[in-house]
């Protein structure tokens, strides 16, 4: 268990969690193949997890600032109903999804890198989570540091705690 977990109060009233790709489902490493081809790494751990999440109530948005065909599927595969790719502001991605029919107010927002800042800061943002192996900025200024890093299981990490809080922990 993380010692700086939130305190349950904070993480029963989560209604939905906005996450980051590079850097929270993937190691944050992008590797390009000879014929120019991108190729990511997700864990399985946190597709599991992210359909587990939608199943008990949990709403799930994904804002990321690069385009990829290989986020379009795996974010298809998982049923993530708020995709939002190459953007340049998180929180204007945000406030469209938002118009689109995510939930407005007790979110949770996963992110590594110092554009996940300004995500942070929104105050329909109730809880800022990163990883370990996040930027210095962003491990100062988060609510929550996970114990895994990114790419590893993360979503997993924080779908138990979430659920848990809301007594909607299956297992």
């Amino acid at each position: 268990m993380s010692a700086n977990l939130p305190p349950s109060d904070r993480l029963k009233n989560i209604r939905g969690i906005v996450l980051d790709v590079d850097g929270v489902l993937t190691d944050g490493k992008i590797i390009y193949t000879d014929d120019g081809h991108e190729l990511k790494q997700f864990h399985v751990q946190d597709g599991a997890s992210i359909k587990l999440l939608i199943e008990h109530g949990v709403s799930i948005a994904v804002i990321t600032g690069r385009r990829s065909p290989m986020v379009a599927r795996r974010t298809r595969e998982l049923g993530i109903a708020h995709v939002t790719q190459g953007v340049s502001s998180k929180p204007e991605a945000l406030q469209s999804l938002i118009a689109d029919g995510f939930p407005d107010d007790n979110l949770a927002a996963v992110g590594d890198d110092i554009q996940d800042l300004a995500l942070f800061a929104e105050p329909m943002i109730r809880l800022s989570i990163t990883v370990p192996n996040g930027h210095p900025e962003v491990l100062r200024k988060a609510d929550w540091i996970t114990e895994r890093s990114g790419g590893t299981g993360v979503v997993a990490e924080i779908a138990e705690h979430v659920l848990k809080a809301q007594s909607r922990w299956p297992f």
